[in-house]
């Protein structure tokens, strides 16, 4: 089973960057299809964007297309993401996902494992 630890939220200015990682404890994180979330105070849980395990496609929330990237390093067990002009709207909980099994997965239900989240909070 694996786990998932997220690291790098914090308090930023709108316009600033973060980099959130995401390490896996699996060595087999390759056959991981991985996913992030995200979660606003009364809000449910929405995918901001995903990575394949066999060719690293990847896929984005309208929302943050041209802003967010999403990327692996099986290497290091580790996926990213890199997000760029940020908002006030983006200020959330991001959680890590991962699943064996799922293809494309744009629901929280479809992924098996989850970090216990980073608080990413953006001023205006």
């Amino acid at each position: 089973q694996v786990q998932l630890v997220e690291s790098g939220g914090g308090l930023v200015q709108a316009g600033d960057s973060l980099r959130l990682s995401c390490a896996a404890s699996e060595r087999t994180f390759s056959n991981y299809e991985m996913a992030w979330f995200r979660q606003a105070p009364g809000k449910e849980r929405e995918l901001v964007s995903r990575i394949s395990r066999s060719d690293d496609t990847t896929h984005y929330a309208d929302s943050v297309k041209g802003r967010f990237t999403i990327y692996r390093d099986n290497a290091k067990n580790t996926v990213y993401l890199q997000m760029n002009s940020l908002k006030p709207e983006d200020t959330a909980v991001y959680y890590c996902a991962a699943d064996l099994t799922v293809v494309a997965g744009t629901s929280p239900q479809v992924y098996d494992y989850w970090g216990q989240g980073t608080q990413v909070t953006v001023s205006s």
